[in-house]
């Protein structure tokens, strides 16, 4: 009975390991935090600038943009990581980056796709009324985006915006294959030198939840806010 408990993949003992390092895993999720945050921004930064593209008169601007978003939102992420780390320094050294700069430049390129098709959905689903009364008032296109269509257009794309953050979160987890030290390559290798698997994973799963969780219940409530603001 104790040989059989003791064996356990729920054994206390093997939780008490996992308390024993948890700065691993506390600064591997600092860590998760800080790639978040800069691919994030400069998933955004891309998505305002090719969504925008999109919704402009000009079939050279709309071709650039369409081929930045259906590239990256059509190649899987991890072949991404893959070309950009093992493929880029075999060109020329110079493209050798640190794998903190990789993993921002792959999950923000890869989301701003992504986001990119949410900004050109919120502008298109301005009426164009609007833009036709700015063009009278004497706006350029630059300050019609600015001060009329994406005020506006922002409440409608924020639900999908926050969505989009929960689901690049998540994917940050696929820096493990390049050995990154975020949330999933630590419970890996841990649990990979420990041979103790199940609360490795749990914990990595409890810290993504931590994150995902209030931002999914926020992108909720801001879909209900605007279904009540639109049906009133």
């Amino acid at each position: 009975m104790f040989i059989i408990a003791s064996t356990s993949p729920f054994a206390l003992h093997r939780w008490a390991a996992l308390l024993q390092d948890w700065r691993l895993f506390a600064d591997a999720f600092l860590y998760t935090i800080l790639l978040s945050i800069g691919s994030l921004l400069l998933a955004m930064a891309l998505g305002v600038i090719f969504g925008s593209l999109s919704t402009i008169p000009n079939k050279l601007l709309n071709a650039l943009s369409r081929i930045y978003v259906e590239f990256f939102q059509n190649t899987p992420l991890l072949i991404q990581f893959i070309v950009v780390y093992y493929g880029f320094p075999l060109l020329n050294p110079v493209f050798s980056f640190s794998i903190t700069t990789i993993a921002i430049l792959c999950v923000g390129l890869y989301h701003g796709a992504y986001i990119a098709e949410v900004v050109r959905s919120g502008i298109g689903a301005v009426s164009k009324g609007q833009l036709e009364a700015a063009y009278s008032q004497g706006f350029s296109y630059i300050g019609t985006m600015r001060y009329v269509v994406l005020p506006q257009a922002w409440r409608i794309m924020l639900p999908p915006l926050t969505n989009q953050m929960v689901n690049l979160i998540k994917n940050t987890a696929t820096v493990a294959i390049i050995s990154g030290a975020d949330v999933m390559f630590t419970a890996n290798s841990w649990s990979s030198v420990n041979l103790n698997y199940i609360p490795a994973f749990t914990i990595a799963g409890l810290l993504y939840f931590i994150l995902c969780f209030p931002l999914a219940k926020l992108a909720r409530r801001l879909e209900e806010n605007n279904k009540k603001a639109y049906t009133r």
